[in-house]
């Protein structure tokens, strides 16, 4: 038996790959002009046409039957990696779900979130396969937390103009511009970068950034994550592996939860050199 691992959905965690390393992934939620569906009952498409659409985390008592199942199939722990607590209640669910649970079980805020967030949640994985204890297992979720990084871009404003996050007349200059704004996830927010002029530009830049940060020897773990922006994701992974030989590569599409925030047309590269040795 090992430590089970269990996340939530805003990962990005390929089904397939969840499955391979034994990760229980727990779905957020969307309200679709009044009805609650599960994220991975509904895509981004099926809300174009709705007059609302609100999200939420699971709930606490949906992460306690998930810890509760897995505790049943092994003596050895649960740790649960979440989203960053900074953008979601879904890391205060967790908390509340592993105390009604009792037993021995581990909640790690990952201060993150999509493809860093399933890197994060991937070491942990890595380790309890390996026979790692449940100290053990949280601390490769930790040390991945810090060594961890997210650029992400967004081709317009647009989405955050309508959100109310940035003001009409900045989202008109972008445009007028052919800006793409980038941004660095840390710290369990975004902060932006200085923008590029436009999506080939922008993601330049954000391969430029991962080649910055490379070390040697070590061994390199890749996620892209995209919003409905599949063929420019699959341009960002093959990029990475014309220059590297990633020992963990993938694509990590948004639910429709996460689109809901972004807007579609986001492109992001997070990655994770793990030293050797």
């Amino acid at each position: 038996m090992t430590v089970a691992v269990v996340t939530d959905s805003a990962a990005a965690l390929p089904a397939d790959l969840a499955a391979a390393h034994g990760v229980v992934v727990v779905p957020m939620w969307l309200g679709v002009d009044g009805r609650a569906v599960r994220e991975n009952e509904v895509g981004y498409a099926e809300t174009l046409g709705a007059h609302e659409v609100t999200t939420s985390g699971p709930s606490p008592g949906e992460f306690e039957a998930v810890i509760k199942e897995r505790q049943a199939a092994t003596d050895d722990g649960v740790c649960v990696c979440t989203i960053a607590s900074t953008m979601s209640s879904t890391h205060r669910s967790a908390v509340l779900a592993a105390q009604a649970a009792g037993g021995p079980v581990r909640v790690v805020d990952t201060a993150t979130a999509a493809g860093a967030e399933a890197l994060v949640v991937l070491a942990a994985a890595r380790a309890a396969a390996a026979g790692a204890t449940l100290d053990e297992v949280e601390a490769a979720a930790r040390a991945a937390i810090e060594r961890v990084r997210l650029v992400a871009m967004v081709p317009n404003l647009d989405h955050l103009v309508r959100s109310g996050r940035v003001p009409n007349i900045a989202g008109w200059a972008g445009r007028r511009l052919g800006i793409a704004p980038l941004f660095e996830f840390r710290d369990g927010g975004a902060h932006p970068l200085r923008p590029a002029l436009g999506v080939p530009a922008a993601l330049d830049r954000i391969v430029a950034r991962w080649r910055r940060d490379r070390i040697a020897p070590a061994r390199l773990h890749v996620a892209v994550l995209h919003a409905e922006a599949e063929a420019e994701a699959g341009e960002l992974l093959a990029r990475v592996r014309a220059e590297a030989t990633p020992d963990t590569a993938f694509v990590g599409r948004f639910g429709a939860v996460m689109v809901t925030h972004t807007g579609p047309g986001l492109v992001g590269l997070a990655w994770l050199w793990e030293p050797a040795g």
